[in-house]
């Protein structure tokens, strides 16, 4: 039942008006509102503000239609989710779907017409209350003498987030992740110091840094029995250098771990710019039997011809995809279509920003290999990432795999 959400509806067919208000009414809805078009209909969230919990909207309409609304909708950050009727055919849909997913509206579902109160619900079925979420502090600015002075003092670190095997609950390694333990601000997130950083020249400094640093962290895993890898991000400033491979190898042998254990991550994107450097880069870092990851797999616009010219090992499937499978189709099929892709390139598969059992189970029944994300374990400094790796050699996904 829908008892407590309180609904606008916008369509422009007076009877298919009064149906979809009948049949909601029939559902229990609290309230009703209903608007003729993209127009009234906003002005009726304007009025309403947060008193409305899902719009179920047409596409095709005089004046504002459906994908205006939506736009509007995003642009206004209006906290309602969004369900689609239409007659419109699937891939039109599915654009209409990926487009509110990009404004930031919460897309529920699309129901093909004509409505029955049984897709209703099922619709319906997929909203989730939205979490009351604190207004985020704005990110600290950072001039470029205070990250070369961090950089110098050594206050950048790596912290270790957790792959997993789905299948058996082992942890298999950890992606290293940077972080900036600043003396007045705490500890600093990427997305507040990496932008100057890559535009200030300062990523070969870090990228050194993190080098070191991890592997190091993984030599000690390894002498303390613990089978375990790392991964480390390469920016795709550093992928035209032609002497990136050279000194790469150079800071993992110091190190003392064997190439194998080390996989060096590259996005989508930054795997076709500069194409002739990338690929010499790459082909030399894997002919020195370091592994490849394709990064946030999905995001890009790199053509199926590239991707297979390029030697990567792994492929890490976007955390988009991954935590709207279980209720998208285009997601879900996005995330199997690049589990089948792997397979016969003969790649092995991480699904990133698993946040939940749902996700988790999904990516189990199909076969996929690798998981990492919150619904495992958080991003955590190298002491107590080894602390917990101990833990689960012990009892491998006791805290996930499983049940309470």
């Amino acid at each position: 039942m829908i008892n407590g959400l309180r609904f606008l509806v916008v369509e422009d067919h007076a009877f298919q008006r009064w149906l979809i208000g009948s049949l909601l009414d029939g559902l229990g809805a609290e309230s009703v509102h209903l608007a003729s078009d993209g127009t009234a209909g906003l002005r009726t969230l304007a009025k309403a503000g947060d008193q409305i919990d899902i719009v179920v909207s047409d596409l095709d309409m005089p004046g504002m239609d459906g994908m205006q609304l939506i736009r509007h909708m995003g642009e206004r950050r209006h906290p309602a989710s969004l369900i689609v009727l239409s007659a419109m055919q699937s891939p039109l849909l599915a654009s209409v779907e990926a487009m509110a997913r990009e404004y930031g509206v919460t897309f529920l579902a699309a129901i093909p017409k004509p409505l029955t109160a049984r897709k209703l619900q099922a619709a319906l079925d997929l909203h989730r209350p939205r979490p009351e979420v604190p207004a985020r502090a704005p990110l600290p600015r950072f001039t470029p003498v205070a990250i070369a002075q961090g950089l110098e003092r050594g206050e950048f670190e790596p912290y270790f987030l957790p792959r997993v095997d789905i299948a058996t609950g082992c942890i298999r390694g950890a992606e290293a992740l940077a972080r900036w333990n600043h003396p007045t601000q705490g500890r600093v997130q990427p997305e507040a110091f990496i932008p100057v950083v890559e535009t200030r020249g300062f990523m070969e400094s870090l990228t050194n840094l993190m080098v070191c640093t991890a592997t190091a962290h993984c030599r000690t895993w390894r002498d303390l029995d613990l089978d375990l890898s790392v991964s480390i991000n390469i920016s795709s400033t550093l992928l035209g250098d032609g002497r990136l491979a050279d000194r790469l190898t150079e800071l993992v042998a110091a190190a003392g771990i064997e190439p194998r254990h080390v996989t060096f991550e590259i996005t989508e994107t930054a795997a076709t710019r500069n194409l002739g450097r990338t690929l010499e880069n790459l082909t030399r870092l894997r002919m020195y039997g370091f592994g490849l990851a394709i990064d946030d797999y999905g995001t890009g616009y790199s053509s199926m011809q590239r991707l297979v010219n390029m030697p990567f090992t792994e492929l890490k499937i976007d955390k988009t995809f991954v935590t709207n499978a279980a209720r998208e189709p285009s997601s879900r099929a996005m995330v199997e279509s690049s589990l089948e892709l792997a397979r016969k390139l003969g790649l092995t598969t991480i699904a990133e920003g698993v946040e939940d059992r749902e996700a988790w189970e999904l990516l189990r029944s199909m076969g996929c290999p690798q998981a990492q994300g919150y619904f495992i374990a958080a991003p955590m400094p190298a002491a107590e990432f080894l602390t917990w790796a101990h833990e689960q050699k012990q009892l491998p996904g006791a805290s996930w795999s499983e049940e309470a």
